[in-house]
């Protein structure tokens, strides 16, 4: 997921139009659906932020993907797309944040939730795409990108390294490793290597 940034610090003389709004709704949806498989893109649904900087669905979808725009008050570029059988997950997520609570406290909740039925998680495996690029790589104002960065997550719920047979750190680059094991929120990462082309 999006590790929080320092919000961009403003200039003296020319503020940056990702620091000071959020970029139009279509730019929005066309930089968070890079994060999708090409095929799915066009069907996506998208939430995204409107001029007042509040969490809105800027695109109803037609297919499984939920596609998340870029927060403008964060430096860089980062995006995700998964799939709807995640949005519980994803949700409950952000109204903890949106209280105050921490990365820690969202976990333990969430974890909590699961396990009371009150969450409920995906039955089958399912997959987050994230996408991101450094901030000099990225113009909010037209929505190009350069040198973008495509991340995998597999969400297994309570998977183990017993269970799938992956290790639990990557011994090569590029290699699948399970994360958070035996928990509601286990998921194999995948992090292809830097220095290979990216997906644009």
């Amino acid at each position: 997921m999006k590790r929080f940034a320092s919000v961009l610090a403003l200039s003296a003389c020319c503020l940056s139009v990702h620091a000071q709004t959020a970029a139009s709704a279509e730019t929005q949806i066309k930089t968070a659906v890079l994060a999708a498989p090409a095929d799915k893109r066009e069907g996506a649904m998208v939430y995204g932020y409107n001029a007042q900087k509040e969490f809105v669905v800027l695109r109803k979808g037609s297919n499984e993907m939920v596609c998340l725009a870029d927060d403008p008050d964060k430096k860089g570029l980062s995006v995700s797309c998964y799939h709807r059988d995640l949005e519980p997950f994803m949700k409950r997520g952000r109204e903890l944040q949106k209280a105050g609570k921490k990365a820690d406290e969202i976990a333990e909740m969430r974890e909590k939730e699961v396990k009371a039925g009150k969450l409920k998680m995906p039955k089958a495996p399912t997959t987050l795409f994230a996408y991101s690029a450094k901030d000099e790589n990225y113009n909010a104002a037209t929505g190009e990108v350069k040198d973008g960065y495509l991340r995998y997550v597999v969400y297994i719920p309570y998977a183990t390294a017993e269970s799938t047979g992956l290790p639990l750190k990557p011994e090569a680059p590029g290699m699948p490793w399970i994360m958070d094991p035996g928990t509601h929120r286990a998921h194999i990462m995948i992090n292809p290597p830097q220095n290979t082309p990216k997906a644009q």
